[in-house]
């Protein structure tokens, strides 16, 4: 094998990888938190996608210039939806009825998006979409190492708010201990709701990205839940070293399935991967970063 196609494709792993770790970064959060298996996160990301689309398409403004207003409307979005439907399930019934609230909550965004935009495939192509530069033999999409430094830069700022200041304490403790955090002043119900909107943020970061780099369509929310969830489990809940560690190994089996076994098995070999991981591992790379002290 030429060592010039084994570079090429690790390159295109690490990239892809960053993109997915974004992706997963807010589902890990929000799973951590509040053992919330949110169904509803692939339409988040999509959601952010279109915000950046209808941006782009209506008012050219470039997407990325665009990250902070649609990180805004998304933290509002998710902290609403988890104040109202998810917590009423959650008291009315258990965690397990978050379940089916979420996927329901998915199916009706998505709909949602097909009467609105339709179901044809869309994408976000600024002036630098289709650039590329390469070093050597090898070449390098502008695009994905934007979305690469945008999702490490996103990642770190997830890590400093959870380890550095007096809102990520809270969300910590609230993770470990809820009922001492409550005992303590901590009013859980409005972290929760907070750490629901940060979470829905990150989507919604990640579909700007993603809108950019590659095409998307209401019906791919399935697809960017089912990648979140591997992601986590490869990696472990709750933590951002975590969720890039498992995009990155993530998006290495889907770039080395492809070019070597085939692009038709690239699912499949994630699925044994999964499941290996789930047998000898089930914790994930890094563990649960709120476990110690439940």
């Amino acid at each position: 094998m030429p060592v010039g196609v084994f570079v090429q494709t690790m390159v295109d792993g690490i990239m892809l990888g960053g993109v997915l770790s974004l992706a997963a970064a807010g589902f890990s959060l929000i799973f951590g938190v509040m053992s919330v298996v949110s169904l509803a996160h692939g339409a988040m990301v999509v959601i952010g996608a279109y915000l950046a689309y209808t941006s782009w398409s209506l008012m050219g403004i470039d997407p990325l210039f665009m990250i902070p207003c649609i990180m805004l409307v998304m933290f509002v979005f998710g902290y609403c939806i988890q104040r109202t439907i998810i917590q009423w399930a959650v008291e009315r019934s258990s965690l397990v009825a978050s379940l089916l609230v979420t996927f329901g909550l998915a199916l009706v965004l998505r709909n949602t998006l097909d009467l609105i935009f339709s179901p044809d495939v869309r994408s976000v192509s600024p002036p630098y979409a289709f650039m590329n530069f390469g070093i050597g033999s090898i070449s390098f999409d502008v695009v994905r190492l934007i979305g690469l430094a945008a999702s490490l830069c996103m990642l770190i700022f997830l890590a400093i708010l959870l380890n550095r200041t007096g809102f990520g304490r809270k969300i910590r403790a609230t993770a470990q201990q809820p009922f001492a955090a409550e005992i303590c002043g901590i009013n859980v119900a409005h972290i929760h709701g907070l750490t629901y909107g940060v979470g829905t943020a990150f989507a919604g970061v990640a579909g700007v990205i993603i809108g950019i780099v590659m095409p998307f369509s209401p019906n791919a929310e399935g697809h960017w839940t089912l990648n979140a969830f591997v992601v986590v489990v490869l990696g472990g809940v709750g933590s951002p070293t975590g969720a890039l560690l498992g995009g990155l190994l993530l998006g290495l089996i889907e770039t080395f399935t492809a070019r070597f076994i085939g692009p038709s098995l690239t699912n499949a070999m994630m699925f044994l991967i999964l499941v290996l991981m789930l047998l000898f591992r089930p914790q994930g790379i890094l563990g649960h970063a709120f476990g110690e002290s439940r």
